[in-house]
C-alpha cells in the first residue's frame, strides 16, 4: 500500500538500515506525531501522566514495560512524544539510547526545543538522524516515493487541478489541506498563530513582552518574501535592534517562518547582511506576488531540507541581490557550488534580466524562471545546462520533494 506522507518512506527507510535515533522535527501540527504513530509499536507521551510515570521511574523500568525482555520476531520500534517537556530529556534519551539502543527503534518528535538544542551544541552526536518535516508539496501529493537511485530530482509529473488549487488556496498543512473548506481554514491559520504567540514563546521562550512581540509577529505577516531591516522594525516596535533580531530568531525557531539569507561568493557589490523572510504558511498571503514567491520558497526549503536528511550532499538556499538592485528570488546551492536559479513570477512570461546577468557571474548549470499561472509541460527541467529558461511551476515543483 502506498505511504500517505513522504515521510513514511523515509522512516521505514531509516527504521530498516539504521539503529540511530530518528528526530522528526516541524512546525506545528504539521503531522510529525501522526507519521510517527504509524511506524511505532509503542507509543510514549510525555502528556500522559501514565507514561511520565514510567520516564521517571528510569530507563530500566521503561525497558521493563516496553518488554525488551522478551523474545521478539522483529526489532520494536518506540516513539517518543513531546519528551523535551522533560527537563533532563537529552541526558535519558542518551542513557536509554546507549543502553538498550541494540533491542529498539528509537523514534523522537516534538517541538523547536530538539533543533534550537541540536545547534547549540551536542552531546549526542552520532546517536541519531535527523528528519524535518514541511506541509504537504506538489511532489509529495503526487507521489511518495524517494528520488530514483543517483538522482536528485524527480521526474516531472502532473497534479490533478484540483489539488494544485487546494493547495494553493489553502496551504500545506494536512488539516485544512485536506479538508479544503475556507471558513475552516480562516479558522485553524488563527488559531494556530495564537498558539504559537501564547503558548509556544511562553512555554519555550524567556520573553516576557508579549504584547510587543505580538506586534511583531503581525507585521511579519504582512512582509512574507521580502528583506527584512532590523533597524526599521526596531523603530516600529520601539524596541533595539538587537532585541528584534533575537525575536526575529526565535520566531524562525518556533516555525512561524524562516529566513533566506544572501549568496556573495563571487558576486561583487553584492549585499552580505539583509535576510529575507517567508512565512510557512502561504495561504494567508493577500497579495499574489507575495505569495507566490513564499509558495515556492517553501517548495525550496522542503527540498533543500530533504536531500541533507536523505544524505544526498549539503544543499544551502540564498537569494542574490547587489547594490545595483539586480535580484534573483533564489539560489539553490549543492556542495559548495551554484545549482541552479529560481525568479518567480505569478503569470508574467518574459524573462528577467537578471536570471541572465547573475548565471554568468556565477557559473549556476540552471536558471528558471517559474510562472504559477502557466499549464504544465511534460519535459524535464534539469534535462540538460542551459541558459535562462520559463518553466511552469506544476512541472518544475513536481520534480522536487
Amino acid at each position: 500500500m502506498k505511504s500517505f506522507r513522504i515521510y513514511d518512506t523515509l522512516l521505514a527507510e531509516q527504521l530498516l538500515l539504521h539503529r540511530q535515533m530518528a528526530f522528526v522535527i516541524g512546525p506545528r501540527q504539521v503531522g510529525k506525531t501522526t507519521t510517527c504513530r504509524g511506524h511505532a509499536d509503542q507509543y510514549i507521551n510525555w502528556d500522559n501522566l501514565n507514561d511520565r510515570e514510567k520516564i521517571l521511574a528510569g530507563p530500566q523500568k521503561l525497558a521493563e514495560s516496553l518488554k525488551l525482555d522478551r523474545l521478539s520476531n522483529k526489532t520494536p520500534a518506540v516513539l517518543f512524544d513531546e519528551l523535551h517537556k522533560y527537563r533532563q530529556w537529552k541526558s535519558y534519551l542518551k542513557g536509554f539510547f546507549d543502553t538498550y539502543g541494540d533491542l529498539l527503534r528509537i523514534l523522537v518528535t516534538g517541538s523547536s526545543r530538539m533543533d534550537v538544542y541540536r545547534r547549540g551544541g551536542d552531546s549526542m552526536m552520532g546517536r541519531y538522524f535527523i528528519y524535518h518535516m514541511h506541509p504537504f508539496s506538489v511532489a509529495e501529493i503526487i507521489s511518495t516515493d524517494l528520488p530514483e537511485t543517483g538522482r536528485i530530482v524527480r521526474s516531472p509529473k502532473e497534479i490533478s487541478a484540483s489539488d494544485f488549487e487546494a493547495l494553493w488556496r489553502h496551504g500545506g498543512y494536512p488539516e485544512p489541506y485536506l479538508k479544503r473548506d475556507a471558513r475552516f481554514s480562516r479558522r485553524w491559520q488563527n488559531l494556530r498563530r495564537e498558539q504559537l504567540v501564547r503558548e509556544d514563546i511562553r512555554d519555550l521562550t524567556q520573553i516576557q513582552q508579549i504584547d510587543q512581540i505580538e506586534v511583531l509577529v503581525k507585521i511579519l505577516l504582512d512582509r512574507s518574501a521580502h528583506q527584512l531591516v532590523y533597524s526599521n522594525l526596531a523603530a516600529e516596535i520601539r524596541v533595539s535592534s538587537d532585541t528584534v533580531r533575537r525575536w526575529v530568531t526565535s520566531l524562525r525557531d518556533l516555525h512561524l517562518g524562516f529566513l533566506i539569507n544572501p549568496w556573495f561568493k563571487n558576486v561583487s557589490r553584492s549585499l552580505r547582511k539583509e535576510p529575507k523572510w517567508y512565512l510557512r504558511d502561504w495561504a494567508g498571503i493577500e497579495d499574489p506576488g507575495d505569495r507566490a514567491e513564499t509558495f515556492v520558497a517553501c517548495h525550496l526549503l522542503k527540498a533543500v531540507d530533504g536531500w541533507n536528511d536523505m544524505g544526498l550532499g549539503k544543499f544551502q538556499l540564498g537569494y542574490l541581490r547587489d547594490k545595483e538592485k539586480n535580484e534573483v528570488d533564489f539560489l539553490v546551492i549543492r556542495d559548495g557550488k551554484p545549482w541552479f536559479l529560481a525568479e518567480v513570477k505569478k503569470n508574467e512570461e518574459a524573462l528577467s534580466k537578471s536570471l541572465d546577468y547573475y548565471q554568468k557571474k556565477i557559473k549556476a548549470p540552471f536558471a528558471f524562471q517559474i510562472v504559477i499561472d502557466s499549464q504544465y509541460v511534460d519535459a524535464d527541467c534539469f534535462s540538460k545546462p542551459r541558459g535562462p529558461i520559463v518553466v511552469p511551476a506544476l512541472t518544475f515543483l513536481s520534480q522536487l520533494l
